[in-house]
C-alpha cells in the first residue's frame, strides 16, 4: 500500500476541484433543498409518526419536485461515472501512468488511491447535502433530529455511498478495458440506463414467461409471479438503494412484495425500532456491498494484471 496515500490526496483534490463533478453537485444541490423545503409544505408534527418528521422529508416531494431520495438514485450513477470513467485510460493516453508507475510506489497503490478519492469525495457531497436539508428542516420545521432519526440517517447515507461505490467502481473498470475515455463513458452511462430503465421491463417479461397469469390465477401464482420479478429487479442497485431507503426512512414499512395473509399476522401497528427496519432489509444491504466490492475487486485484478507496457 506505499504511495496509496500520495495518490489519495492528490485525486482527491483533482477531483473537488474538477469542473465536471462541481457542476453537477451544485445541481444536486440546489434541486434538494428546493425539494426539501417544499416537502416542509406538506408535512407537519402532526403526521402519523411526528417523531420520525425528519426522516420522512428525505423521502418526501414538494413544491412540483421529486424527493432527496430521487435525486440521489439518478444523479448517484452520474456522480460516480463523472468521477471513475477516465480515472485510468486518461492517464494512460497522456503517459502519466507510466510516468508515476516508475516511481517507488506499488501498483495497488494507484488503484487503491484513484478508489478511495473518490468514494471520499462521494460521502463528502452526500453528507454536505444532508447536512443542508437538515439545517432547511430545522429551520422550517422546527424539529431536531432525535436519536432515532440520526441512526435511520446516518444508515442512509451509508447505503447512498455504497450505491454510488458500485458506479464509480464500474466505471473504473471500463476505463481499465477500454482504450478510450469516452467509449468508457458511453458504456458506462449504457449500463446504467439498463440497470434503472429497462431492468423493470426486463423482470417483467421474464417473470411473465416462468409464471404466466390469467385472470383466474390464484394468490400463490401472483405471488409467486412477483417473487421472481423482484429477485430479478434486485439486481440493480437502484432497486437495492429504494428498498433500503424505504425501510429506513420509513419505520412503518415492514415487508416488500405481495403479503400473504399468513405474514400478516401478528404483525404490530406501532412504527419499527431502527434494528428491526435494518432486519426488513439486511438481504439488500449485503446485496449492494457484495455488487461494490465484486466490481472494484475484478477492477483491482485487471489493473494489477496488466503489463506494464500497455499501461
Amino acid at each position: 500500500m506505499g504511495g496509496a496515500g500520495a495518490v489519495f490526496w492528490k485525486e482527491l483534490t483533482d477531483y473537488l476541484g474538477s469542473k465536471r463533478f462541481l457542476i453537477i453537485f451544485l445541481i444536486i444541490v440546489a434541486v434538494s433543498l428546493f425539494s426539501s423545503y417544499g416537502a416542509t409544505e406538506s408535512l407537519s408534527p402532526e403526521t402519523t409518526y411526528p417523531e420520525y418528521l425528519f426522516v420522512t422529508l428525505l423521502s418526501s416531494s414538494g413544491g412540483g419536485l421529486p424527493s432527496f431520495l430521487f435525486f440521489i438514485s439518478f444523479f448517484g450513477p452520474l456522480i460516480g461515472i463523472v468521477l471513475g470513467f477516465d480515472a485510468i485510460n486518461s492517464e494512460r493516453s497522456r503517459g502519466t501512468l507510466s510516468l508515476l508507475l516508475s516511481q517507488p510506489i506499488y501498483r495497488d497503490a494507484v488503484i487503491n488511491g484513484k478508489f478511495l478519492a473518490g468514494l471520499a469525495t462521494v460521502a463528502i457531497m452526500i453528507a454536505s447535502i444532508i447536512v443542508m436539508i437538515t439545517g432547511v428542516s430545522i429551520g422550517k420545521l422546527g424539529v431536531v433530529p432525535n436519536g432515532q432519526e440520526v441512526a435511520r440517517v446516518v444508515l442512509f447515507f451509508l447505503a447512498c455511498v455504497l450505491y454510488v461505490a458500485f458506479w464509480l467502481s464500474l466505471a473504473i473498470l471500463f476505463s481499465l478495458v477500454f482504450a478510450r475515455s469516452s467509449t468508457s463513458a458511453l458504456v458506462s452511462i449504457a449500463v446504467w440506463i439498463f440497470l434503472s430503465f429497462f431492468i423493470y421491463m426486463v423482470a417483467g417479461v421474464i417473470a411473465d414467461e416462468m409464471v404466466p397469469l390469467t385472470q383466474q390465477s390464484a394468490i400463490e401464482e401472483i405471488a409467486k409471479h412477483e417473487s421472481i420479478r423482484s429477485m430479478i429487479m434486485r439486481l440493480s442497485p437502484s432497486v437495492l438503494l429504494e428498498e433500503i431507503s424505504s425501510a429506513i426512512l420509513n419505520p412503518s414499512i415492514r415487508l416488500f412484495g405481495i403479503a400473504m395473509e399468513s405474514q400478516l399476522k401478528g404483525l404490530i401497528v406501532s412504527p419499527l425500532s431502527i434494528g428491526q427496519s435494518v432486519m426488513v432489509v439486511w438481504p439488500q444491504f449485503v446485496a449492494l456491498v457484495a455488487l461494490s466490492i465484486i466490481c472494484f475487486a475484478v477492477s483491482y485484478v485487471a489493473f494489477m494484471r496488466q503489463e506494464i507496457r500497455s499501461i
